[in-house]
C-alpha cells in the first residue's frame, strides 16, 4: 500500500514542536542564493509570470511552486533548487502573479487553484526536456496536486513524478485551523503582504473594489471572502473553498504523486492526511512524519534538508536518466 507507515526524519528537543521547526527554519536557515535567470513570461490575457531559471542543459527538470505569499526566494525554493541542481537537474521555478517584487497589471493574481497560469508555464518550458516532475510546497502542493488530478488538462506524458509538501489540500479546513488564537503569528504576517497588495490593487482598480471591506476583513478567512473570492470569480470563501481543494480529486491520481505532510504541521487539519485514498490508489503516496512543522523538517548540519532528499529519492524511482 502507498502509505508509508514510518518516517526516517527524526527531531530532537524543541524541534519537535511544530511551530518551533518551522518559525526556526522560516527565520533561521541560511541558503546559498541560487543564481537564477529571470524570464518574463507573458500571459495570454496580457498580463505577465515572472519564471525563474537555474539550467545546466540537462534533459531533465524539476518545476516548483511556492506558498502563500512565498516567491522563488523562499527557503524551500532556494534549498529544493540547489538539491536537484546538485543532482543533475534543471530547475524552472515559479513565481505566481504579484509575487516576484512586482505587481502584476490586472485586477486578478494567484489563489490555490489557479491551474490556468501553472499549465502555461509547464506548456511553455517542458519541450526542453524528456522528462520533469513537479513539487509544490503548501499552497504550491495544494495548486498542482489539483492540476495533475482534477481532469481540465492534458498532463504531458513527460511529466513522470509529482510532489506535494506541506500541502493544505483541504482548504476550507484548513483556513479555519490556521485562523485559532495557535496560529496569530503566521495569519498575522500572511495578512500584512495579502492586505497590502489588496490596497494596493484598490488604488489601481478602485471600481472594482469597495474600500469598505478592508474593516470586515480580520482574518485569513475573511481575507478570501471579501476579497480573494469575489476578485477571482467565486461566490464567497466557501464556494472557493469547495473548488479549488485538491482533496477531492486525489483518488484520480495516475502520476506517481507523494503527499508529503508532517502530522504537527499546525497549518493542517487532519484532513490533509487522507490514508484511505491512499490505501486504494496505487498511484498516491502519503508520508507523514510525526515532526517536521510546516516547510520545516530541520536539518543540522545537512547541505539538504531532510524533506528535499525525500523528495529527491521518491522523483528519482521515476525519473531514468
Amino acid at each position: 500500500m502507498p502509505v508509508k507507515k514510518s518516517s526516517t526524519y527524526k527531531a530532537g528537543g524543541l524541534f519537535r514542536n511544530g511551530h518551533f521547526n518551522s518559525m526556526y527554519t522560516y527565520l533561521s536557515r541560511k541558503v546559498t542564493p541560487v543564481p537564477f535567470t529571470r524570464e518574463r513570461v507573458t500571459t495570454p490575457d496580457d498580463d505577465f509570470i515572472d519564471v525563474d531559471l537555474y539550467v545546466q542543459h540537462s534533459r531533465k527538470a524539476i518545476f516548483l511552486f511556492h506558498g502563500l505569499e512565498g516567491s522563488t526566494s523562499s527557503q524551500y525554493i532556494q534549498g529544493t533548487s540547489h538539491t536537484f541542481y546538485d543532482h543533475g537537474y534543471d530547475v524552472i521555478a515559479m513565481n505566481y502573479r504579484g509575487c516576484s517584487g512586482e505587481d502584476n497589471h490586472h485586477l486578478r493574481s494567484y489563489h490555490s487553484g489557479n491551474t490556468p497560469d501553472v499549465n502555461l508555464i509547464i506548456n511553455k518550458y517542458i519541450g526542453n526536456y524528456d522528462e520533469v516532475a513537479l513539487v509544490g510546497f503548501s499552497l504550491g502542493g495544494n495548486k498542482i496536486l489539483k492540476y495533475s488530478s482534477d481532469g481540465i488538462y492534458d498532463i504531458s506524458l513527460k511529466v513522470k513524478a509529482v510532489c506535494a509538501v506541506s500541502a493544505p489540500v483541504d482548504l476550507h479546513a484548513c483556513s479555519l485551523k490556521i485562523c485559532t488564537w495557535q496560529n496569530y503569528f503566521y495569519q498575522r504576517k500572511f495578512l500584512s503582504t495579502l492586505l497590502a497588495k489588496a490596497k494596493t490593487k484598490a488604488q489601481k482598480f478602485p471600481n472594482d473594489i469597495d474600500l469598505a471591506i478592508f474593516d470586515k476583513i480580520k482574518n485569513l478567512y475573511d481575507f478570501d471572502e471579501y476579497f480573494t473570492a469575489p476578485v477571482h470569480g467565486f461566490k464567497n470563501a466557501a464556494d472557493y473553498y469547495a473548488r479549488c481543494n485538491s482533496l477531492q480529486f486525489l483518488k484520480n491520481i495516475t502520476i506517481p504523486t507523494l503527499l508529503l505532510n508532517a502530522q504537527d504541521d499546525p497549518f493542517l487539519s487532519k484532513s490533509c492526511f487522507p490514508y484511505n485514498i491512499a490505501d486504494q490508489n496505487p498511484s498516491f503516496f502519503l508520508e507523514a512524519p510525526k515532526y517536521g512543522g510546516h516547510c520545516g523538517f530541520y536539518t543540522k548540519g545537512k547541505s539538504y534538508y531532510w524533506d528535499e532528499l525525500e523528495i529527491l529519492s521518491f522523483v528519482e524511482n521515476y525519473i531514468n536518466e
